[in-house]
């Protein structure tokens, strides 16, 4: 008999800092090589989920600069020798302020220059895996979102939640923005799209749309 094949993708959530925030290791099931998105904190976490998988990390990809994201990728892709990818060029401000900020939340924030800024329209790879790279502002100015349309799956960081959007009244932050980032960059990607947040369990849009009280269809209608 043979064996099932597997999906091209495949992704594990290690909740990272005080503020649980959905690190998440992705791979490539072809190469075996993965990325780490959002590394926030707890590196022994996640390194410990990347040994679990068997997986080599080729890269650090970041959807935003906010200290639960970003704060320890320096330190994490100094220690696997790798690059860290996003987020776009206008969340620098708060990359350059990780250390001042994770000081507010007693988290440690490294500040860094990542090795690639990311803007609209970019990919990004992880193996043989191809990414679509989105600019989402709106919880910060810089968010990017990452989206591999073959397995139907976007990781959106702070934009969309299950039942909730990302917060905007942080500094900086835009609710009318946020909401068109919404519905212009990730319900165009389909309402059978599954996602993971920045927090919290994953959804899809479909789901979002019937039941998000900010961003439903209903709701936006209204």
């Amino acid at each position: 008999m043979s064996r099932p094949s597997q999906p091209p993708l495949r992704a594990v959530i290690v909740p990272v800092t005080p503020l649980r925030q959905n690190c998440t290791v992705v791979w490539c099931t072809a190469t075996m090589k993965a990325a780490v998105v959002d590394p926030g904190g707890d590196i022994d976490r996640i390194r410990a989920a990347v040994a679990a998988q068997g997986v080599t990390v080729e890269k650090v990809l970041l959807t935003h600069g906010h200290i639960d994201h970003a704060g320890e990728a320096k330190p994490l892709a100094d220690m696997l020798g790798v690059a860290i990818e996003g987020p776009h060029a206008a969340d620098r401000w708060l990359l350059d302020t990780l250390a001042e900020d994770g000081a507010k939340y007693g988290i440690r924030g490294v500040p860094f220059v990542p090795d690639r800024w990311l803007v609209e329209g970019d990919t990004v790879t992880i193996g043989d895996l191809v990414l679509d790279v989105y600019e989402t502002p709106g919880h910060t100015p810089g968010h990017v979102v990452f989206h591999h349309a073959p397995s139907k799956l976007a990781l959106v960081g702070d934009v969309l939640f299950q039942g909730s959007v990302g917060r905007t009244d942080f500094a900086r932050g835009n609710h009318p923005q946020l909401i068109a980032s919404i519905v212009d960059k990730l319900w165009p990607m389909g309402a059978e799209t599954a996602f993971i947040p920045g927090h919290g369990p994953a959804s899809n849009f479909c789901h979002e749309r019937a039941t998000n009280m900010f961003v439903s269809d209903r709701a936006l209608s209204a």
